[in-house]
C-alpha cells in the first residue's frame, strides 16, 4: 500500500490524544471514524474538535468553510468492527496500558481489513508486545504523537521487531501529510527517543538530587528555566504533564523510582490535574525565582541525558541530528542536547559520570561505551573541532552558532538553518545577533556562491518575532529591530528563502528581503502583526508594497491574515511553488544553477537591479553601461566568450 491508497483513518480513543489525532487526519483530507467506549466519550471528544476548529477560524487559520467541511469528514462512533472495517491504517490512541492495548489489538486484527496498518499512539509501550497479539506483526507500528497533538510538531514513529520497512516509510509519509516532522525510531527500546532521555535523567535525576539533599525543587527549576533556557524547570514541567505518568513508565520498566516521586504519587499529589503536585496550584502554582538557581551546578542532569543518548546511537536507535531534533520538537529543548553537550565539552560530562558512578555505586551513572570511546579519542566537543559533531576550524570562515547552523556544500552553497524549531523558527535577540555575523562572513568567503536560507523542523521557515521578549524591551530597542531584515538585501551574493511551511510576521519580511523565493504547497505566509495592535517593522509595509503593489500589501497587513503558498505566487510574492516532496530537491537544483554563474557578474546584477529599480530611469541605465563596461575586465568574460565559441561548459573563477 502507498500513501495516496490511503483514504480512511480510524482513531481509537477520543480522549485529549485521540480528539486531536482524528482532528489532524481529517485536516489532512482523510475521511475519519472516531472511536470510544461509550456515546458520552465519544461525543465529548467530537465537541473538542469542533471548538478546536472554530479556534483556528477565529485565529484566521482557517477559513469557516474548511473548518466545516473537516468536521463533516469525522464520524464518531462507539461500535469498534464499524469503526475500523473499512479503514486503511488504524490509530490506538487508549490510556498507557498495556493490558488494554493488547485487547484493543486483538479486536483490531479481528476486525479490519488485512492491508489495514494498525499503529499505537504509545509513549513508551513495546510495539513489538503489542504486535504479538496480531496476525499481522509486519504491520504494526509505533506511532507517537504529543500533547496537544494538533500543535506539537514531532511524531515518532518507531519500528517493532517486525514491522515492515513498508510500513514504517508509510507511516512517516502520513505524518508529514498531516503536518507533522516525523523522527525514525529504527528499534523498539523502552522510551523511545524523547522520554529516554528526558523521563529518567531530565525529571527523575531532579528528583534523585532533591531527595539526597543535594539541591531544593526550586534551585534546579530556576536554573533549568532562567539560566539554561529550557521551556520550564523538570519539577514544573512533571506538574504539567502528570506526576504518575512518569511513575508509570518508570515502573513498567522497572527501573527505581526516587523517593521524592514515590512520596509524591503515594498522597495523591499528581500536579496541576489534582490541585497540587511539587507545586500548589490552589495557591499560586509554579512559582520561583530567578536567583534561586544561580549557583545549582545543572551538569549531572546533563551528563545522564548524554549517557542515555549514547546508548540509543550505540544500538543505532537514531542518529545524532534526530536525537537533537526530537528533544527541541518533543520537549522544549533550547537546542539539540548532542549539539550542547559538544558545547559543554564531554570530557567533563565523562568526568561527571564516573565521579557519581564510583560515589553511589548505581549502574545509571556508569560511562557508556560510546562516550567513553569519544573521549579516548579527543572527540571531545566544540573547543576539539569534533564532537557528536565535526565543527568548522576559524580559517574555513564558519563559526558555530546557537540559534543557527551554517554548512557550505561542496557545490559552493551555503546552508544557513534558522534553528529554533521548538519555537518555529522565531526571530529572537540571539538570533538577530547571529544573523548578520553569518552573512557578513559568507560575504568574505570564496568558496560560497549562494546563500540558501531555510528552518528547522519541517514546521516553519519563520513564524516571526519571538513575542515573548516584548515585554522585556523598551521603545527605542524595537526601532532598531530592523537591522536584520536587511541583510540578505546587504549582501552582494544572492540569497534564496527556502520556505517549507509557516513564514509569519518578521519571517517572511526577512524572505522578502531576499533575492528569491520558492515555497513548498503546504505553506502559509501573512503579515498577522495587526492582530498584536501592532505594523509590521522589517520591511512588510515597503518592500511588500513594491513587489505585490500597495492594494495587496494593504489587504494582507491589514486583515492580518493567511495566504497560501499558490496565492502568494499568483500576487507574485512567491517565485516558484513546489510540490512538498520535491521541495529540497528543487531549492538545491535552482541554487547549483545560481552558483555555476560568473559570480562577478552575478554580484553587479544584484546590485544594478536593487538599485536601479530606486532610481530614475537615466540613472539605471548609467549603472547598467557601467557594470557591463566592467564585466569586459573580468577572466570570468574570457571564459564565458571562450566556452561558448568552443560550444563547451564554462567553469567560472569569480575573477
Amino acid at each position: 500500500m502507498k500513501l495516496e491508497d490511503v483514504k480512511t483513518i480510524a482513531v481509537i480513543g477520543a480522549g485529549t490524544m485521540g480528539h486531536g489525532i482524528a482532528e489532524l487526519a481529517a485536516l489532512a483530507g482523510y475521511e475519519v471514524k472516531m472511536r470510544d467506549i461509550n456515546e458520552e466519550f465519544v461525543q465529548k471528544g467530537y465537541k473538542q474538535i469542533e471548538w478546536s476548529l472554530n479556534k483556528f477560524v477565529e485565529k484566521g487559520a482557517l477559513t469557516a468553510e474548511i473548518a466545516q467541511q473537516t468536521l463533516k469528514r469525522i464520524i464518531p462512533l462507539v461500535d469498534i468492527k464499524r469503526t475500523v472495517e473499512m479503514a486503511d491504517v488504524v490509530i490506538e490512541a487508549a490510556p498507557e496500558i498495556m493490558k488494554l492495548k493488547k485487547e484493543l489489538f486483538t479486536d483490531l486484527d479481528k476486525y479490519a481489513t488485512k492491508h489495514a496498518i494498525l499503529a499505537t499512539n504509545t509513549s513508551s509501550l513495546s510495539i513489538t508486545e503489542i504486535a504479538k497479539t496480531t496476525k499481522r506483526p509486519a504491520q504494526v507500528v509505533g506511532m507517537h504523537f504529543f500533547n496537544p497533538p494538533v500543535r506539537m510538531a514531532l511524531v515518532e514513529v518507531i519500528k517493532g521487531e517486525k514491522t515492515s520497512e513498508e510500513v514504517m516509510q508509510l507511516t512517516v509519509d502520513l505524518a508529514k501529510k498531516m503536518g507533522k516532522t516525523p523522527i525514525r525510531v529504527e528499534k523498539d527500546v523502552f522510551g523511545f527517543i524523547v522520554n529516554r532521555v528526558l523521563v529518567g535523567p531530565f525529571m527523575f535525576e531532579s528528583a534523585w538530587m532533591v531527595s539526597r539533599d543535594e539541591a531544593t525543587i526550586q534551585q534546579i527549576d530556576s536554573r533549568m528555566k532562567y539560566y539554561e533556557g529550557f521551556p520550564m524547570g523538570p519539577f514544573e514541567l512533571q506538574d504539567l504533564t502528570g506526576i504518575d505518568i512518569g511513575y508509570h513508565l518508570t515502573k513498567e520498566a522497572g527501573l527505581p523510582v526516587p523517593p521524592l516521586i514515590e512520596e509524591t504519587v503515594k498522597v495523591n499529589k499528581l500536579g496541576r490535574k489534582t490541585g497540587a503536585g511539587f507545586y500548589n496550584y490552589k495557591n499560586g502554582g509554579a512559582n520561583y525565582p530567578r536567583e534561586a538557581g544561580e549557583k545549582f551546578d545543572p551538569t549531572p542532569i546533563y551528563a545522564l541525558m548524554v549517557n542515555e543518548a549514547c546508548h540509543l546511537l550505540e544500538q543505532e536507535v537514531t542518529k545524532p541530528e534526530d536525537i537533537d531534533l526530537a528533544v527541541q520538537l518533543g520537549a522544549g529543548f533550547p537546542e539539540g542536547l548532542l549539539k550542547r553537550a559538544d558545547r559543554i565539552g564531554l570530557e567533563k560530562l565523562h568526568q561527571t559520570l564516573k565521579s557519581l558512578h564510583k560515589k553511589h555505586g548505581d549502574e545509571r551513572y556508569k560511562p557508556s561505551i560510546l562516550l567513553q570511546q569519544m573521549v579516548n579519542e579527543g572527540r571531545t566537543g566544540q573547543a576539539a573541532g569534533r564532537g557528536f559533531y565535526e565543527y568548522g576550524s576559524k580559517s574555513s570562515g564558519v563559526h558555530e552558532y546557537k540559534s543557527i547552523q551554517v554548512e557550505i556544500d561542496s557545490q559552493k552553497i551555503a546552508w544557513i538553518t534558522l534553528n529554533r524549531p521548538h519555537r518555529f523558527n522565531t526571530f529572537n535577540s540571539e538570533m538577530r545577533e547571529e544573523l548578520p555575523r553569518a552573512f557578513q562572513e559568507l560575504a568574505k568567503n570564496d568558496d560560497v556562491r549562494v546563500i540558501v536560507v531555510r528552518g528547522a523542523g519541517g514546521k516553519a521557515f519563520s513564524a516571526g518575532a519571538e513575542i515573548t521578549e516584548f515585554s522585556l524591551g523598551k521603545p527605542y530597542q524595537f526601532a532598531e529591530l530592523g537591522g536584520v531584515f536587511n541583510v540578505p538585501q546587504e549582501c552582494p551574493k544572492p540569497v534564496i528563502a527556502a520556505i517549507d511551511g509557516y513564514a509569519l510576521g518578521g519571517g517572511l519580511e526577512f524572505a522578502l528581503a531576499c533575492d528569491f523565493r520558492i515555497a513548498s504547497k503546504r505553506s502559509e505566509l501573512g503579515q498577522p502583526e495587526i492582530n498584536l495592535g501592532l505594523i509590521p517593522g522589517g520591511g512588510g509595509t515597503q518592500r511588500l508594497a513594491r513587489l505585490i503593489g500597495a492594494a495587496r500589501a494593504k489587504e494582507l497587513v491589514m486583515l492580518g491574515e493567511r495566504i497560501s503558498a499558490e496565492q502568494a505566487a499568483q500576487w507574485g510574492l512567491i517565485h516558484k511553488v513546489v510540490e512538498n516532496e520535491r521541495f529540497d530537491e528543487e531549492v538545491r537544483a535552482f541554487a547549483e544553477k545560481l552558483a555555476a554563474k560568473p559570480p562577478v557578474a552575478i554580484r553587479l546584477v544584484k546590485r544594478v537591479i536593487d538599485w536601479g529599480s530606486e532610481a530614475p530611469m537615466e540613472a539605471a541605465l548609467f549603472l547598467e553601461r557601467e557594470a557591463f563596461g566592467l564585466l569586459f575586465s573580468t577572466e570570468d568574460m574570457i571564459e564565458g566568450t571562450t566556452a561558448f565559441l568552443a560550444k563547451k561548459k564554462p567553469e567560472f573563477k569569480g575573477r
